[in-house]
């Protein structure tokens, strides 16, 4: 009998037992979280505690913690569910804008494909022939289409090829891509030619040959279509190895229908500088040029801020410091967007109800409001309604006391609003104004007067009068520029944009019908004759009590205005669905990452969360890591730094922790049991002195001796 208990602690270290144990944990955990579940979805619950649970206040902890743990996942996944759509109709409105540009390239490529084959139609015998067939010297050049993209930044260039790509394969092109990697001195033609058949044979040879490519092409499923080649970076390609790969492919053209599409995103005159004039020669090239960046972020600002897709929107502050970083990354898409879902997880992460959010994804958005309203605690209530929007004394907009009513009229007052800024853009864009300028005053929560108490006076006054002399001020910039855009806009104009405020206005009774009004409306010869003459800026000019159209036009679109265009940060509960912090994106996107490092050695302590360091007080531990000490050594001297003391003082520490343990160990009862820390050698405390110092130099945090005086060092402090 006592063989076992002998042999039970090595039977417990082997056993897999513990794993068993964690499982059951994590199962409790879940456990703990579907309860909290449930309790969200109204399941009910005992109005009392149990008398056999005498450790209630523990009980309650365990659920406010499962509460939180709760609450926690479903911010998650409202942002996940929030991104993807956002994400998605970022996709749906690139792919859309890009889409006539495919089809200009799919019509290029069967034009040339149809040029080729009627020049000559070879047989697979005459395809596999060593010598090519003799045509005339204009028919084998290689079609060739340049696309100028516009674009600063190759990394918004990708998505456009990939999806080109996919857009001529899908349609029975047979595609291959190659990379300026692959087109590099390194890889060379051969490379080039091996990536090539790699993509289109299944089995590819030892050597790389475009005979090879050849027998491929011959068979019946391969022969009907042609051959595109894509290289969606041009500029960073090597010159000689393109080529190169040109005049190779030359000489197949007529066996072998092969095209170029060649991404460009500068200037056209690229191929000029890269290529030799042999080899351009060999070339015949189609120009076609994408939609600038602007146009491109008109098309997303409009789908995905102003037409809020998932419920989220942004303030007037984060608003602004996006647009001019869109513009400080030379308009590069990519930048915006990877902002946007930055500012949109720092949201879901700090805003306890920003779950809520997703209420706008639902069928049902007033149901699912109302079932997780009543399900959350009460402390989650009150902090609802005592959120600032709602305790704001000069709020013209009362809250109420129903979160469900507070949302609902929030998203009605967002649908309008957002329906009056697409009209104010409409007439705006024909001025070239850009939407995300227009966007940003019109979130902008200045512009609404203190001192109105009606919500249809939420915006300050202007008149049609003082607008386009410029009183209106430098915040009303671009909204007083499209109501001066409609005043002189010419009749024909007008009334495409009267037609597509009707479409925007649906959904607005009152609107709608005044905007279908003026589109019935039949000027006279004398309000005709005015609109060509362009009237003065006086509201007077009118003759005979008649209003010219424009004039009516103008005076709904500055009413509407005034009325419906009421920035979100003027709204109660609008902390839910609006991101505010701009300090975070800054810090985040810009940040300062020297001083960050800097305060991180500084603040390890607090960083680890240790317990050791913190029984320490303010004195620096031998516990931290190197680095972390000799940063803080540093904080003791000035700009200049004597080498010698702060090694003596970094040894210090060292060894002071040493002698400690050396001092306790003495005195220890249980001696035999203890064993000595082993003691630091000096040539290994020079050893980790230098590698701090190293890394402090590595971080930028400090400037290396010079040979003048190899006994300092210069530290570099980046703020208090």
């Amino acid at each position: 009998m006592t063989e076992p208990s002998r042999e039970a602690p090595l039977t417990a270290a082997h056993n897999i037992e513990p794993f068993f144990v964690l499982h059951k944990a994590a199962a409790g955990a879940s456990l703990t979280t579907s309860r909290a579940r449930r309790r969200v979805d109204k399941i009910p619950q005992p109005s009392s505690p149990s008398p056999k649970s005498p450790k209630r206040p523990r009980d309650e902890d365990g659920d406010d913690e499962g509460d939180m743990e709760l609450y926690e996942q479903l911010r998650l996944e409202a942002f996940h569910r929030t991104w993807s759509k956002i994400q998605s109709t970022i996709n749906e409105v690139l792919r859309g804008i890009n889409l006539k540009l495919f089809d200009q390239v799919l019509r290029w490529v069967q034009e040339s494909f149809s040029t080729v084959r009627s020049v000559i139609r070879p047989c697979p015998a005459e395809i596999q022939q060593p010598y090519p067939l003799l045509t005339d010297v204009i028919c084998r050049k290689i079609p060739t289409a340049f696309v100028l993209t516009k674009n600063a930044e190759f990394v918004d260039d990708v998505t456009t090829f990939r999806d080109l790509s996919d857009h001529l394969e899908s349609n029975g092109c047979h595609l291959a891509k190659l990379s300026s990697t692959e087109l590099s001195a390194k890889y060379g033609v051969a490379g080039c030619l091996k990536s090539l058949l790699r993509q289109l044979l299944s089995d590819v040879p030892d050597v790389a040959d475009v005979s090879a490519l050849a027998s491929w092409y011959c068979r019946a499923k391969n022969y009907d279509q042609p051959i595109i080649i894509v290289i969606d970076d041009l500029e960073q390609c090597s010159g000689d190895v393109l080529g190169e790969l040109v005049m190779t492919l030359t000489e197949w053209v007529i066996k072998i229908p092969i095209f170029f599409v060649m991404g460009i995103a500068t200037t056209l005159d690229a191929p000029r500088k890269l290529l030799s004039s042999e080899a351009l020669q060999q070339l015949d090239p189609c120009q076609l040029t994408m939609g600038s960046p602007s146009d491109r972020m008109n098309a997303l600002v409009e789908a995905i801020l102003v037409k809020p897709c998932a419920g989220f929107c942004i303030s007037h502050e984060v608003a602004v410091f996006l647009k001019n970083y869109f513009f400080r990354h030379d308009g590069t898409i990519t930048s915006f967007i990877s902002a946007l879902k930055l500012a949109c997880s720092k949201h879901f992460s700090v805003e306890p109800l920003s779950f809520l959010c997703m209420g706008t994804l639902e069928e049902d958005c007033e149901n699912f409001w109302r079932d997780k309203f009543d399900a959350m605690p009460e402390a989650m209530q009150k902090q609802a309604f005592g959120l600032p929007s709602c305790t704001r004394e000069n709020n013209s907009i009362k809250p109420g006391n129903n979160l469900v009513e507070g949302l609902s009229a929030l998203m009605k007052l967002q649908r309008d609003w957002s329906s009056v800024l697409s009209c104010l853009y409409e007439a705006g864009r024909h001025g070239k104004v850009q939407l995300l300028d227009i966007f940003c005053e019109a979130i902008n929560p200045d512009l609404r007067t203190k001192k109105d108490s009606n919500i249809e006076l939420l915006m300050s006054k202007v008149t049609s009068g003082n607008l386009p002399s410029g009183n209106s001020g430098a915040g009303r910039r671009f909204l007083a520029q499209a109501l001066d855009t409609v005043r002189y806009m010419p009749m024909e104009t007008l009334f495409r944009v009267l037609k597509v405020w009707s479409i925007h206005s649906e959904g607005m009774n009152e609107i709608n019908d005044k905007v279908k009004e003026l589109q019935s409306t039949t000027t006279s010869a004398d309000c005709m004759r005015i609109t060509k003459d362009k009237w003065t800026r006086s509201t007077n000019s009118t003759a005979n009590g008649a209003v010219p159209l424009n004039e009516k036009a103008t005076m709904l679109l500055d009413d509407i205005t005034r009325k419906f265009l009421v920035p979100v940060e003027c709204l109660p509960f609008h902390e839910i669905i609006c991101f505010k912090n701009v300090g975070v994106l800054q810090s985040a996107l810009i940040g300062n990452p020297r001083r960050m490092v800097q305060l991180d050695l500084l603040k390890s302590q607090s960083r680890l969360k240790c317990s050791c360091c913190s029984r320490n007080g303010i004195a620096v531990s031998a516990s931290l890591h190197d680095t972390s000490i000799m940063c803080n050594l540093a904080q003791e001297y000035g700009d200049v730094i004597n080498l010698q003391d702060w090694y003596l003082s970094f040894d210090g520490i060292i060894n002071n922790t040493n002698s400690k343990g050396k001092r306790k160990l003495i005195g220890s009862p249980s001696k035999k049991k203890s064993k000595a820390a082993p003691q630091e050698s000096e040539a290994m405390i020079q050893a980790r002195f230098c590698r701090a110092v190293t890394e402090l130099q590595i971080t930028g945090l400090l400037r290396m001796p010079s040979k003048r005086r190899p006994d300092l060092v210069q530290r570099v402090a980046f703020g208090p």
